[in-house]
């Protein structure tokens, strides 16, 4: 049986522990760099509460994301998610996601969460064989789901501190700590160092447009948010800070944050569903 070209050559198992040995000798000088600079509240700032010393430039960087949103994503959001068929956009998404995979491995293995990572190659392994490269989720009709993470996450199981909010341009909400978690991302995916071009960047491109379909299906939610809230800056940044705390299992009562509701309850009632 023909093997696609786009199925790594070398074993996942040996790119995977490659890629943590490469991440282990590279992380404490990127940590040293990118988060000696993070601003932790100080006493008098509440546990849970919201710090956000560098407000004024968030806001103009929120300003910008919402000009581009309004002249170029959310018109290319409705438009792919009006005249994609469903079905291409669930594959799409799928492919995407399968292959995130090894580098969400990477991440449970330096967390130490072996179950995790256990149950993410064997997702990936199971979609990568049955479903067609991933474009197809066996897997999850098994109930075999992704134990999701990220290098955000890493740094917060590894005791690093939130930091200061930030809002970045193009990428949206974050925080200091995540922030630095969004750059190691881009290199702990082990298919990054195996895959040929361009087979290496097909994941990046359905990911890509799997996000803007996204932007396209819950337009009328975001929408609410971005232009009819009194003050969309402040209410992104409750949402934000409040579901990701709660990601992180956060334990304190004052994570989640009740300045807002939050308005993105019904995104994750997906319309396709039914």
């Amino acid at each position: 049986m023909h093997t696609p070209a786009f199925f790594p050559k070398t074993g996942f198992s040996a790119a995977a522990a490659r890629t943590v040995g490469i991440a282990r000798l590279g992380l404490s000088a990127c940590l040293v760099v990118g988060l000696a600079g993070c601003s932790v509240p100080g006493p008098d700032d509440a546990p849970g509460g919201i710090h956000d010393p560098y407000e004024e430039t968030n806001r103009n960087n929120h300003e910008l994301n919402r000009a581009l949103d309004r002249g170029l994503i959310r018109p290319a959001g409705k438009g792919y998610a009006s005249t994609v068929p469903a079905p291409v956009v669930e594959t799409l998404s799928n492919f995407g996601s399968n292959l995130s995979l090894p580098g969400t491995v990477v991440n449970n293995l330096l967390q130490g969460d072996l179950g995790g990572a256990l149950q993410n190659t064997y997702r990936f392994a199971f979609n990568t064989v049955f479903g067609i490269g991933g474009l197809g989720d066996p897997a999850g009709d098994f109930g075999i789901t992704e134990v999701e993470t990220d290098f955000g996450a890493t740094l917060n199981v590894w005791g690093v501190p939130e930091g200061a909010y930030v809002e970045l341009p193009i990428l949206g909400p974050s925080t200091e700590r995540d922030a630095v978690g969004r750059v190691v991302d881009l290199f702990t995916n082990p298919l990054s160092y195996t895959l040929p071009k361009p087979e290496k960047y097909y994941g990046t491109v359905a990911n890509a447009a799997s996000k803007l379909g996204d932007r396209g299906r819950y337009s009328d939610t975001v929408d609410s948010v971005l232009y009819e809230s009194v003050d969309s800056y402040s209410q992104s940044r409750s949402m934000y800070l409040q579901n990701r705390r709660f990601e992180l299992g956060s334990d304190d009562d004052d994570a989640y944050l009740d300045e807002y509701d939050d308005p993105y309850d019904e995104i994750y009632d997906d319309p396709y569903s039914e």
